[in-house]
C-alpha cells in the first residue's frame, strides 16, 4: 500500500530524525519537513555485550516524542519508525522499542543491515543531483555502523554493513575524547577501516564516484562554510580528500570544549567528530579515491519512498 504522505521517525545511534514527505508532480518524494535532534543512545555500544543505557533512552524516548509531534502538524497519512545500529545490535534493543510503543502507541520496525543499506540506496534514488550517476558508490556513516553500497546502472549490486560508526569507534579507540585527538587513535581507526574492508570482500576502485551520506559530511560542509548562517545547499557538495585531512588535523588538535564552540559543529557531535573524520579519510587513502560527493539523502528518503510508492 503506498501513501498520499509519510512521516519517518529514524532512530539512529547518535541523532534521532525526522521526515514528513509527499510526492511531487513527477512522483518523487517531497520534504515537507526535516529535523534532527542529537540523542546519543547508543553509548556504550561498543561494549562486548551492547546494553541501551537508561538515560540514553530517556533522552531517545524525549526526541521521538518531540519529533512525533512536529510531524503531527503536517497531518501525515502514514508515520512509521525505524531504528538502525545501536537497537538491533543492543541486548535490550526490543525492550526500548516496547517503552517506545507504550510510550507514544507507534511499533518500531528494526532494520538488519541489509534492509538498511537498501533503503538508503532507494533514498540517494530521490536525489535530483545525483540523476545523472549510473554507476557510482555510497558510504553511510552512522553512530553504529557505516553502510557500503555498490551500484550499476542505478541499481544495488552490492551491499554490506560493517561496525564503524563513529561513536563505536571512539569508545573503542580514543582514550579521552575531552583531549586532542591522538594520531595514535587515528592509525587504530585506519587499521580497523581496512580489517573491516577485508572481511567483507569489500573494494572501492581508485577511480570511482563515491557518494557520502550521513551527518558528519553535513557537518563537515557547514565547518568548511566558515561562518554561520550559510545555508548548507549553498556549500561546496563534492569534498576532497585533502580538505577532510586538514579538517581532522585542525579539529583534532583541539580540545573537546574547544571543538564545541567551532561554528558549524553541533556540541552533541563534537566528541566523535575526529573518528568519523578519520574514518572517511581512512576509506579514501586506502581504495584511493580522493573526493566524495556529499547527498542529503539517505535512510528517511528511502523509506519514505517505499512508504509512498515513489522514488
Amino acid at each position: 500500500m503506498s501513501w498520499p504522505s509519510v512521516a519517518v521517525v529514524d532512530i539512529g545511534s547518535n541523532t534521532i530524525k525526522v521526515l514528513v514527505a509527499g510526492r511531487s508532480a513527477d512522483g518523487r518524494p517531497v520534504a515537507l519537513l526535516m529535523r534532527s535532534i542529537e540523542a546519543r543512545i547508543s553509548a556504550g555500544i561498543g561494549a562486548g555485550e551492547p546494553r541501551l543505557g537508561e538515560e540514553g533512552m530517556a533522552r531517545g524516548l524525549a526526541a521521538i516524542r518531540t519529533l512525533l509531534g512536529d510531524a503531527e502538524q503536517h497531518s501525515p497519512a502514514a508515520t512509521l519508525l525505524v531504528a538502525t545500529s545501536a537497537v538491533r545490535d543492543a541486548a535490550n534493543g526490543p525492550d526500548f522499542c516496547a517503552r517506545i510503543r507504550s510510550a507514544t502507541g507507534r511499533t518500531v520496525r528494526i532494520l538488519s543491515g541489509m534492509e538498511e543499506a537498501g533503503l538508503i540506496g532507494r533514498g540517494l534514488l530521490c536525489d535530483p543531483a545525483l540523476a545523472g550517476l549510473d554507476d557510482f558508490f555510497v558510504v553511510d556513516l552512522g553512530g553504529g555502523s557505516l553502510e557500503c553500497l555498490q551500484f550499476a546502472g542505478r541499481k544495488i549490486v552490492r551491499a554490506a554493513s560493517l561496525q564503524l560508526g563513529c561513536v563505536r569507534l571512539t569508545e573503542a579507540f580514543v582514550a579521552d575524547p575531552s583531549r586532542p585527538f591522538e594520531p595514535a587513535a587515528g592509525r587504530a581507526i585506519a587499521a580497523q577501516v581496512r580489517l573491516e574492508l577485508d572481511r567483507a570482500g569489500l573494494a572501492i576502485p581508485a577511480s570511482a564516484t563515491v557518494v557520502g551520506t550521513g551527518g558528519t559530511l553535513a557537518t563537515l560542509r557547514a565547518v568548511l562554510a566558515g561562518r554561520p548562517g550559510v545555508p548548507l545547499g549553498e556549500t561546496e557538495a563534492v569534498i576532497p580528500l585533502a580538505r577532510i585531512s586538514g579538517a581532522l588535523e585542525s579539529l583534532g588538535a583541539m580540545s573537546l570544549a574547544e571543538r564545541r564552540e567551532v561554528p558549524g559543529l553541533t556540541p552533541g557531535r563534537a566528541d566523535v567528530f575526529p573518528a568519523a573524520l578519520a574514518t572517511f579519510e581512512a576509506l579514501a587513502r586506502i581504495s584511493g579515491f580522493g573526493a566524495y560527493r556529499h547527498s542529503f539523502y539517505n535512510l528517511r528518503w528511502g523509506v519514505a519512498a517505499e512508504a509512498l510508492g515513489a522514488g
